[in-house]
């Protein structure tokens, strides 16, 4: 049944991504009449159904019951206008190691169906105009893919001068005016563009009080990537590819994730530039960059000898640096980060202390689990040591808590050996593997 819908539902996307290629100029203004009862079916199945609960207290599984009787009466409310967005539930997750914690919002489960429905025809007209230096929550893009392409970039400039640029609070500064412009080059659809400002202006609830403002993108909505890529599509991508590589003396490139982004340039002068009118326009669209987290990072490949210094930088949870390779040859090598390695191995060792009573078998199997899960992201080419020393560090946290099960418990490290030949934890997987890529042409 569902294949059957996704059959139903992709030709229609398919015919509108069709359109918006063939006229990147053109301004939708009938759009919503796609959204129906096999899209949103659609769409309920890509939501996620453990997710905590919105403002109403419902569950997906009560939302479920009565599933298409559900989804027809919304249907019917956002066609009709009569549709109203709930704000969003305010909770705070701990922030890093740092003791700080986070807001996060948690919309109701129905908005987040709504939101996909919509977000799924938006992004097929979208999907046309992206440049292919923005990765981040784009379908068919990933983390690992801007990590080649910075990785790429490199070998090919021979390194550069690094813009590592950090936005403050950029969700919550994202202007409703600016992005509304942004909207009229492309969508002006009446019930798509009239629902998008309900969602913007439906407020942040915590406790019994409802605040809202005239900035930031739908807190935790499914519609917010895709919103705020569209805003730094405009502010930052066209701008760079359009009117700042044309004025430049050498070599540069962008790479975005979200609202992650470097800039690297070839020549030094070039990168003075960029970073003499980027605050200014950022600060044009309502952006701040951090003047204390952006950095100039001179990341040029040496050519005697060791570096001076060991210049690196932080992108998506990698720290990139120069090193040798076993051939002698110079090249950006990269690791899992300080930050990254630290809140995996509290993790892990938070987990053990919780479940260290449950039985060995059902504790070996989560913690396969966590480790595979570890390497589907950080397991890359050259980083076998980090993950050598992540489980190096599970098998010591694994033995420490099981030895304090119970006052009588007794796990010296023999003991620990012949618990592992029996409940073995998984070796390292090197997952995106360079020498695994498939060749360009």
């Amino acid at each position: 049944m569902a294949t059957s819908r996704a059959n139903k539902v992709s030709p229609r996307l398919q015919q509108i991504a069709k359109l918006a290629r063939e006229a990147p100029g053109m301004v939708f203004t009938t759009l919503a009449h796609h959204i129906d009862i096999d899209l949103l079916l659609e769409a309920y199945r890509l939501t996620r159904k453990e997710c905590a609960v919105g403002v109403d207290g419902q569950t997906a599984a009560e939302y479920a019951i009565r599933l298409e009787d559900n989804l027809n009466d919304m249907l019917s409310r956002f066609k009709s206008g009569l549709y109203r967005a709930p704000p969003v539930r305010r909770v705070y997750i701990p922030k890093g190691d740092s003791g700080k914690t986070r807001p996060i919002g948690i919309p109701t489960f129905e908005d987040k169906v709504l939101q996909r429905a919509v977000t799924m025809v938006l992004e097929a007209v979208y999907e046309q105009d992206f440049l292919d230096c923005s990765y981040g929550f784009r379908p068919g893009r990933s983390a690992h893919q801007a990590l080649e392409a910075l990785w790429d970039g490199f070998l090919q400039m021979k390194g550069g001068w690094v813009l590592d640029v950090d936005l403050q609070d950029f969700f919550g500064s994202l202007e409703h005016n600016h992005l509304r412009d942004f909207l009229d080059k492309r969508i002006r659809d009446g019930v798509i563009r009239r629902a998008i400002g309900k969602w913007l202006n439906a407020g942040v609830m915590e406790g019994r009080t409802v605040t809202r403002s005239q900035s930031g993108s739908p807190q935790g909505g499914v519609i917010s990537p895709l919103l705020s890529n569209i805003y730094l599509h405009e502010v930052l991508d066209l701008w760079f590819e359009q009117e700042v590589k044309p004025r430049l003396r050498g070599d540069a490139f962008l790479i975005r994730y979200a609202d992650d982004y470097l800039i690297v340039c070839a020549h030094e002068h070039d990168a003075d530039a960029v970073m003499g009118v980027l605050p200014k326009r950022m600060g044009r669209f309502g952006l701040t960059i951090h003047p204390e987290k952006t950095r100039q990072i001179p990341f040029k490949r040496p050519f005697r000898g060791r570096p001076k210094d060991k210049v690196s930088f932080d992108l998506l949870g990698f720290t990139h640096f120069w090193a040798k390779s076993r051939k002698g040859h110079w090249m950006v090598k990269r690791k899992t980060s300080k930050g990254s390695f630290r809140r995996t191995v509290k993790r892990i060792s938070m987990w053990c202390r919780i479940h260290r009573h449950d039985p060995i078998a059902e504790q070996q199997r989560r913690l396969t689990q966590m480790l595979r899960g570890h390497d589907a992201y950080f397991g890359i080419t050259g980083n076998s040591e980090a993950l050598q020393l992540i489980r190096h560090l599970t098998r010591n946290i694994w033995r420490f808590w099981l030895n304090r099960r119970t006052n009588n418990s007794r796990m010296d490290w023999a003991t620990f050996a012949r618990l592992l030949l029996r409940y073995p934890l998984p070796g390292v997987r090197t997952v995106h593997s360079r020498l695994r890529r498939p060749q360009r042409i």
